[in-house]
């Protein structure tokens, strides 16, 4: 029906309100319409606190009565940290429920929709299920596989280059899609990056908004020996977020101790048939830590790892309109293809200009 996408189009964007705030959670908004009119609106806004159904059953009080609740993510029936949302709905006295999506989580998986029907309640599944399957890809990901959300990010030259080989540190992008960075960075749980270019930038991998501070994810650096010194700007700056440091089982425990001593958490990991970290233990071990979306931002060996180890999920790729030719790093090393066939390509969702760059979104295909 046209008014149940209109209305739900309105609890999505409630949702998003809570996007980077709710892991391990999903992202949820909630609507109570009443005679094709608007009631109370709420969202999830932090894990263990009350569901986006809550806030708007809240909200609407004895009007929900007889009303219509639209729901990004079917409701859950089970009881976690906060009491089952299907109890809520049932003792407010909603007459219909609109669902966007089931919940991939293997306690709920329809079940929540079936105790609704069960007592008498109107279901609606699948209004605007893609988009509000978009909203929740981390979350998926995470509460079915165990792994974060891999999104591969990076500024490059139209001919694909990082950087200049010669360890010049200098911005190839503009500030507009800087900002954007920032504000990606404001809705993942960790940022990731390499020894490379932990050595050579220097990094904060602090988030900074403007006209407001942010969160700080949680910083990974993949450092198989432990080069990053504890004069690293990450371990000296004040952050909300703690620094992550995986390395290999050779490594030196002396260099350990001094950046723990310097704040950093050392993670020890086993190493792949090419003696460098394993990418797959590195996603485990931030997927216990209940982190359900990581950011690699490179450098190219890190890329290049990832994309040979088939790991990303998803692409933000940021072009910028200029040439570095092989005087540059490029974005991606050798990645033993055989045949264009087995390159890793993947689904533009989206493509936004920032002044002159363009920035390109896609879903990696399996």
């Amino acid at each position: 029906m046209k008014d149940d996408r209109a209305w739900m189009q309105l609890a999505i964007r409630e949702a998003r309100k809570g996007l980077g705030r709710t892991s391990p959670n999903p992202c949820v908004g909630a609507v109570v319409v009443k005679n094709n009119r608007l009631i109370a609106t709420g969202f999830h806004a932090k894990a263990g606190t009350p569901h986006a159904e809550v806030h708007a059953l809240r909200a609407a009080g004895a009007k929900a009565r007889g009303a219509t609740i639209y729901v990004t993510l079917e409701p859950c029936n089970h009881t976690g940290r906060t009491p089952p949302c299907t109890q809520a709905i049932l003792a407010s006295g909603i007459k219909r429920v609109v669902v966007g999506m089931l919940d991939p989580n293997p306690l709920v998986a329809g079940g929540g929709c079936k105790t609704l029907a069960a007592q008498g309640v109107e279901v609606t599944q699948g209004v605007l299920a893609e988009e509000c399957r978009s909203l929740n890809r981390p979350f998926s990901k995470h509460i079915t596989t165990g792994l974060p959300w891999v999104i591969m990010k990076a500024g490059i030259s139209l001919d694909g280059r990082l950087a200049l080989a010669s360890g010049q540190c200098s911005w190839i992008t503009n500030e507009q899609s800087r900002r954007q960075v920032h504000r990606l960075r404001d809705r993942v749980d960790a940022i990731l990056i390499g020894s490379e270019t932990a050595l050579c930038d220097d990094p904060a991998l602090t988030t900074r908004l403007v006209g407001r501070r942010g969160r700080d994810p949680l910083r990974v650096v993949l450092d198989t020996g432990l080069r990053l010194p504890v004069s690293a700007r990450m371990l000296q700056q004040p952050s909300s977020a703690p620094t992550w440091i995986f390395c290999g089982p050779e490594a030196d425990m002396k260099r350990a101790e001094a950046l723990i001593d310097a704040g950093a958490v050392i993670k020890q990991v086993r190493l792949d048939e090419a003696g460098q970290l394993d990418l797959g233990a590195v996603l485990c071990e931030l997927g216990r830590a209940q982190l359900t979306s990581v950011l690699v931002e490179g450098g190219s060996r890190v890329h290049t790892a990832f994309l040979r180890a088939k790991l990303v999920d998803e692409v933000q790729i940021f072009v910028a309109p200029i040439f570095l030719g092989s005087d540059g790093v490029p974005l991606v090393d050798t990645l033993g293809l055989q045949q264009v066939a087995d390159a890793p390509r993947f689904s533009t969702t989206r493509v936004h200009r920032f002044g002159n760059d363009v920035l390109i979104e896609g879903l990696i295909g399996r």
